[in-house]
């Protein structure tokens, strides 16, 4: 039985050149932004979230499976196709209608059957009815769920998905509960992770629950700190060090990517011995790019060999900060999980970050320091289309925290006056360690910016009704 607060995970698998990812780019939209990219194959594994009628799932697409590996880039991605379904809800098998069922996919059928885990086979290439007519032949696959798709053309998608959901059995989504924060651990192996979770953990704290629930053994976890009730995420594979070989954790990196979606903070843990590796900026990047906040924990400080500890830890803020620069003000926080240090700290500002995401500003308040902004900065011309025109701005949601400017035209924006506007919003209302989602509405569509120029989808919205405040006037040169 999978937890209900979990987002569910489809992974997509097959033999080389089926179309699978082609279909992964068609089911998620082209302009979805990436969340997580695994380097070291043939090609970059992807894994970006999905919604589909108010569902919402993450699709990972991987590797072609040959059926005996005999190069060592196929024997890496049988690796990482065989991590995929250990922590998949549910498995898209992609075929090539056009050749039928061949004895890799009936070799990759056979492994999948293995799994205990539903299967959607998708026949793909089915690009008029003629050849979609010959998807009956799959079924030699042994596999019940066959939906013929198009991937190029876009044939059968909405079917397939309906598939996909029915599967997993996953229902709408409902609207977020703010009343518990929810704090996710990640970070690349060996770091400590375990033992930051059982410091957070311990009687002290009085853990009121450990949830379990998901096909990929998850294990949420509910304390108390200073009167306020805490949901720890996905703890599984963290605290349970016996179930996992000495020296690695698996499913790393996938594990993080469903923990960060559900979370509000990412707890990221870092090893003050080898700090801000490429894949701990790897990891914070797939936070940015959802909007979560991330805390930057270094942990194991009681090993830093130090005269001066206090102009240790400002050395290494400054740089932590310049290695984590697109994330604006990451908070940062040292601690020794063994000797408990840091952990109050951690989860103070833990607790701040939570309050900052769900946080309304004043409208009034907001229009008079955007208003005051731009009288100190007038928006710069763009090109052939002349200048910008500010007309009002409003809060529209939070987590994250989303600020609405409705404008002239959208393609007027400079990326410089968003990061400009964004830093005011940031500054007065004290949004240190939270990214803040910035959009402009206007002729030319919807624009969306986040801090860490996420690449995030716009809401289809029509643009609303000029406001009562105006921009400031342009001076000319006399003026």
């Amino acid at each position: 039985m999978r937890n209900p607060d979990a987002i569910p995970l489809i992974a997509i698998v097959g033999r080389p050149n089926v179309g699978k990812s082609s279909l992964f780019n068609a089911l998620v939209g082209r302009r979805s932004a990436i969340v997580a990219e695994e380097t070291g194959t043939t090609r970059d594994r992807l894994i970006s979230p999905v919604e589909f009628e108010g569902h919402h799932f993450l699709l990972a697409d991987t590797g072609g499976l040959v059926p005996q590996p005999e190069t060592e880039i196929e024997a890496h991605i049988e690796a990482q196709v065989n991590e995929a379904l250990e922590v998949a809800d549910a498995i898209l098998l992609v075929t090539d209608v056009r050749t039928g069922p061949i004895y890799a996919d009936q070799e990759v059928a056979r492994k999948l059957r293995r799994t205990d885990k539903p299967v959607v086979v998708a026949v793909n290439k089915a690009d008029n009815l003629k050849l979609e007519n010959m998807m009956p032949e799959s079924y030699a696959l042994g596999l019940s769920d066959l939906v013929a798709v198009s991937a190029l053309h876009r044939r059968g998608l909405g079917e397939l998905m309906d598939s996909l959901l029915s599967v997993i059995d996953l229902p709408l989504q409902a609207e977020e509960s703010i009343d518990m924060p929810r704090f996710a651990i990640v970070g690349r192996p060996n770091v400590g992770k375990s033992a930051i979770a059982n410091a957070i953990l311990n009687e002290e704290r009085s853990i009121v629950s450990d949830i379990p629930g998901t096909t990929r053994d998850a294990l949420d976890s509910e304390f108390v700190f200073e009167d306020s009730k805490i949901l720890l995420i996905d703890t599984a594979g963290i605290r349970r060090r016996g179930a996992i070989e000495p020296g690695v954790e698996k499913f790393s990196v996938l594990r993080s990517v469903t923990s960060i979606h559900r979370s509000d903070v990412a707890i990221l843990v870092l090893d003050a011995n080898q700090p801000a590796t490429d894949q701990d900026l790897h990891i914070a990047g797939q936070a940015a790019e959802a909007f979560k906040s991330v805390l930057v924990v270094v942990n194991k400080w009681d090993l830093v060999e130090t005269d001066d500890i206090r102009r240790e830890e400002k050395r290494f803020t400054y740089m932590l900060r310049s290695r984590f620069r697109f994330i604006p003000d990451v908070p940062i926080v040292f601690t020794s999980a063994i000797n408990k240090s840091g952990i109050d700290t951690l989860l103070t500002e833990g607790l701040r970050l939570f309050h900052k995401r769900n946080q309304w500003v004043d409208s009034s308040h907001l229009s008079r320091i955007v208003t005051d902004a731009i009288s100190r900065h007038l928006p710069p011309s763009v090109g052939p289309t002349g200048s910008l025109k500010l007309y009002r701005v409003k809060q529209d949601s939070i987590r994250p925290p989303t600020f609405v400017f409705y404008v002239n035209n959208t393609s007027r924006v400079h990326f410089s006056y968003e990061r400009y506007l964004a830093n005011t919003i940031r500054d007065e209302f004290a949004f240190y360690g939270v990214p803040l989602k910035i959009e402009f509405r206007g002729k030319g569509g919807v624009h969306v910016i986040g801090d860490n120029r996420s690449k995030a989808s716009a809401r289809k919205r029509q643009s609303a009704n000029r406001g009562n405040w105006k921009t400031a006037r342009r001076r000319k040169p006399n003026d």
